[in-house]
C-alpha cells in the first residue's frame, strides 16, 4: 500500500467519474477534486456521483474527496485533469500549489480556447510544466461503458514512458486494457479532432443520410486527422491505431457521443443555441472546431469536413446545403 502511486483526479464530470472508478480498482486511496459540495456529500454517503454516470459505484473508503483543489494537488504526485477544455482555466483558477514536481496527465479532449492550444501544449508553454512531465489519456472509450464495466481500451501517451506505465498499471483491470504511446501531440490532437467529425456525423444523420454515407464520412475524416497531425508533428505513426481511428469511430458512431448528439440536433434544424441548451453536458467539438479553424489558417491543411462543421456552427450556414456540398468533395 505504501508503495502505491499517489494519484488524484481533477474534475467532477463523466470522464473524471469514470477515471476515478478505474483507479479505485487498483489503488487504496484516490484523490478527487470537484467543486460541487453537494455531490461530494452524496458520494460519501451513497457511493456514486449523482450528476454523472450515477451507475458507477465506488468504495467510499478509497476516496479522498475535497472541494479544495490545493489540498488534493498537494497530496498527489500524479494528477489527471478531466475538466472540459472550455472551463479548464476557470477550473484551476484557485490553484496555488506548485506543479513543479507533479506528473500531469490530461484526459481532456479539447483545446484551451483562451490560448488555442491542446492541453499538453498549454501546460508546457503557459504553466512551465516540462514536456517529460506531461501525458495524455485517450480512447477509444466512453465513460458510460466504463460504468457498465464493458471491455474498453485506453492509450496512455507520454515521452516519459515510466510515468505512462504507472498510470496504465493504475487504471488497468479486467474491463480496461491499456497501451502505451510516446505520441503525445498526435494522440491529443486526434482526440480533439474526432469530436469535430462526430458532430459532422451527427449533422449528416440529422439531415437524413444513412450508414453508407456515414462510412465514407468516417473514411475521409481519418484522412483529415492524419493530414493535420502529420503536419503539426510529423513523426512515424500508424493513423489506423486505436488511439486515432478507433477513437474516431467510437465517437462518430456511438449513441453515447454527446458530440454526435449535438450534431444530430443541428442536422434536424435546431439552432446552435437551442442545441446547446438541450444538452446537460459539454460538446467539446463545438469549441474545438473554432480553434482548429484558426490554427489551420497557418497550416493550410485540406480539411473540408472540419470546415463544413465550422461553417454550420460559426457562420450560420444551412446544415443541409453544407452537407450536400461536402458530398461532392469526398470519395
Amino acid at each position: 500500500m505504501n508503495n502505491q502511486p499517489k494519484i488524484a483526479v481533477i474534475g467532477g464530470g463523466s470522464w473524471a467519474t469514470a477515471i476515478v472508478k478505474m483507479l479505485c480498482e487498483n489503488l487504496e486511496s484516490v484523490g478527487w477534486y470537484m467543486r460541487n459540495e453537494q455531490a461530494i456529500a452524496h458520494i460519501k454517503k451513497e457511493g456514486n456521483n449523482p450528476n454523472y454516470i450515477s451507475s458507477a459505484q465506488f468504495d467510499q473508503n478509497r476516496l479522498a474527496l475535497s472541494n479544495d483543489i490545493n489540498e488534493v494537488v498537494a497530496n498527489a504526485d500524479y494528477l489527471i485533469f478531466a475538466i472540459p477544455s472550455a472551463f479548464f482555466l476557470t477550473g484551476i483558477a484557485n490553484l496555488t500549489v506548485s506543479l513543479e514536481r507533479k506528473i500531469i496527465f490530461s484526459a481532456i479532449k479539447g483545446i484551451v480556447p483562451e490560448t488555442s492550444l491542446i492541453v499538453g501544449e498549454h501546460l508546457n508553454q503557459h504553466m512551465n510544466i516540462p514536456i517529460e512531465n506531461i501525458g495524455v489519456i485517450t480512447g477509444p472509450c466512453h465513460a458510460e461503458e466504463v460504468a457498465m464495466e464493458r471491455l474498453s481500451y485506453l492509450t496512455i501517451a507520454s515521452e516519459n514512458q515510466e510515468a505512462a506505465r504507472i498510470i496504465a498499471d493504475s487504471i488497468a483491470c479486467y474491463y480496461i486494457k491499456t497501451k502505451l504511446s510516446d505520441d503525445i501531440y498526435g494522440t491529443e490532437n486526434s482526440a480533439v479532432l474526432k469530436n469535430i467529425y462526430a458532430i459532422a456525423a451527427g449533422i449528416a444523420h440529422g439531415c437524413g443520410y444513412g450508414d453508407n454515407f456515414h462510412a465514407v464520412l468516417m473514411s475521409n475524416a481519418i484522412r483529415e486527422i492524419g493530414r493535420f497531425i502529420n503536419t503539426v508533428k510529423p513523426i512515424d505513426r500508424d493513423i489506423n491505431d486505436s488511439a486515432y481511428l478507433g477513437d474516431l469511430l467510437v465517437t462518430g458512431y456511438s449513441t453515447f457521443s454527446r458530440n454526435r448528439w449535438f450534431g444530430t440536433m443541428l442536422g434536424k434544424g435546431y439552432s446552435v443555441k437551442a442545441a446547446m441548451a438541450e444538452m446537460n453536458m459539454v460538446a467539446e467539438g463545438y469549441y474545438a472546431v473554432k480553434s482548429i479553424h484558426s490554427l489551420n489558417e497557418n497550416y493550410g491543411v485540406s480539411m473540408p469536413i472540419a470546415e463544413t462543421v465550422y461553417n454550420i456552427i460559426y457562420k450560420g450556414k444551412s446544415a443541409k446545403k453544407q452537407i450536400k456540398k461536402l458530398t461532392e468533395l469526398m470519395d
